[in-house]
């Protein structure tokens, strides 16, 4: 005899809660490709349904970040200067067209990067 035999209720608990772990425990895709729409909405290839510009995130290397170099040195201003001078680099930011490299972290997309042809 098992240990719930006799208690239907939870004989079918433990059934549902052992039914849902194997589901949980599947491997679902956690890298997907997908594309920037015109709006900024999200389409991924697992997920063709949009998700509005604001519900999923977007990792700050590909989000408008700006960076700053200064320091070492370079010739063209009027001669050779050591540490002198700095440059703001902006990275690229994602935009309508763009193919992207998107992560799954349980059910958020996150978009990782830009993803172009070689």
């Amino acid at each position: 005899m098992g240990d719930f035999d006799g208690h239907r209720g939870i004989a079918r608990l433990a059934s549902v809660m052992s039914q849902r772990m194997k589901k949980e425990s599947e491997s679902p895709r956690v890298l997907d490709f997908g594309d920037i729409q015109k709006n900024y909405s999200l389409i991924t290839d697992t997920f063709p349904v949009p998700i509005p510009k604001g519900d999923y995130s977007v990792c700050r290397h590909v989000g408008s970040l700006s960076l700053s170099a200064s320091g070492g040195g370079h010739a063209g201003h009027e001669g050779y200067h050591i540490g002198e001078h700095a440059h703001t680099v902006k990275l690229p930011s994602v935009r309508p067209g763009d193919r992207v490299l998107v992560a799954w972290v349980q059910s958020e997309a996150v978009v990782i990067d830009i993803v172009e042809r070689s």
